[in-house]
């Protein structure tokens, strides 16, 4: 054996170089690619609160959902923001989950579970971050769109969360609920740009099916705007979207974080053109103003906000260009810490 060779050995038994790095080609086996992505769940500390950012999945939009911009140049944005392709966007879906100490908290529960689509995704994502939906104690929605409350049926349609009482806000359930909403909704021209009018009465259906186990069982309430829900959140009124859209403001040992639910759609466009709305928008005008109300807010404030149609894990902070313009900064991966 040449020096040249025994170093080599030498060099891989005292473990400066691979065992199987002296064999030949042919012999070495090839990794298998793995062609998963990790589980999606994000976590970290609001105070004494744990906060678990849980990924239902996402959707890719159609551009020409979003308005109040000319189509140009609102696909020169999503272009120029690596966000477009095939004239499509993508979103995410993000439902976030909060550990008080004494109650588990869920913020939305995404789509209807079990899917093999691109969303639908939040029950595997909250048992791989260590809890069982058995253990939510309460499931506050943000609205009662079907990608923000579909999940909370699993898929023989019984509730998921069954020891969890739902909360949303008292406009919203008027709005959706009643038996002859969709003809009141028709009256007040909250027909969203997205909806037909004759697809109306089985959205509306659709819209209550995900509550039926949970009112069967006196496990649905209502708030006022602002109200406190429970110790450390209260309600924040963010109308527009829907009549009764709401966000959520956590607070724990002056830590605070806004979940906004869906004042921004789209990340790419939105921050940087606040007046730029969604097709999905029931009333487009207040959207556009909420939108520009927290936004501001936000920036003025250098909240911590969470969303749910912001790139997962869809935490971070808005800073403002200047006017109505802002940027949207994303957390950086970090340890748990409070």
């Amino acid at each position: 054996m040449s020096i040249s060779a025994r170093l080599l050995f030498l060099a891989a038994a005292l473990g400066f170089l691979p065992v199987y790095s002296l064999l030949p080609a042919a012999a070495r086996a090839e990794a298998p690619q793995v062609n998963t992505q990790a589980p999606g769940f994000y976590r970290l500390m609001l105070g004494a609160f744990e906060v678990t950012a849980l990924y239902d999945g996402y959707f890719d939009l159609d551009a020409n959902l979003l308005y109040n911009m000319p189509s140009e140049a609102i696909r020169s944005r999503l272009a120029e923001r690596f966000n477009l392709r095939d004239g499509k966007f993508q979103t995410a879906v993000n439902a976030y989950l909060i550990n008080t100490g004494t109650k588990l908290v869920l913020v939305d529960a995404g789509n209807p579970s079990g899917s093999d689509g691109s969303a639908g995704h939040l029950l595997v994502h909250l048992k791989a971050a260590g809890y069982a939906p058995e253990q939510v104690d309460a499931v506050l929605l943000t609205h009662l769109h079907g990608d923000h409350a579909g999940g909370l049926l699993n898929v023989a349609g019984k509730a998921l969360f069954p020891n969890a009482t739902i909360y949303m806000s008292k406009t919203e359930a008027d709005f959706w609920l009643p038996e002859d909403a969709a003809k009141r909704a028709i009256a007040r021209g909250l027909i969203p740009k997205a909806m037909r009018a004759e697809q109306l009465a089985s959205v509306f259906r659709a819209t209550k099916a995900p509550l039926a186990p949970y009112e069967a069982a006196g496990r649905v309430k209502t708030f006022e705007d602002g109200e406190r829900i429970l110790p450390g959140i209260r309600s924040l009124a963010a109308h527009g979207h829907t009549p009764g859209h709401a966000g959520f403001e956590v607070e724990s040992n002056k830590a605070k974080l806004l979940i906004w639910g869906d004042i921004v759609h789209s990340a790419a466009v939105q921050f940087a053109q606040p007046a730029v709305g969604i097709a999905f928008d029931s009333d487009d005008k207040q959207a556009v103003a909420t939108r520009k109300a927290i936004l501001k807010r936000a920036a003025r404030e250098k909240l911590l906000i969470a969303g749910m149609h912001l790139p997962f894990p869809g935490i971070g902070h808005v800073v403002t260009n200047g006017g109505e313009s802002y940027e949207w900064i994303p957390v950086e991966y970090s340890p748990i810490r409070e």
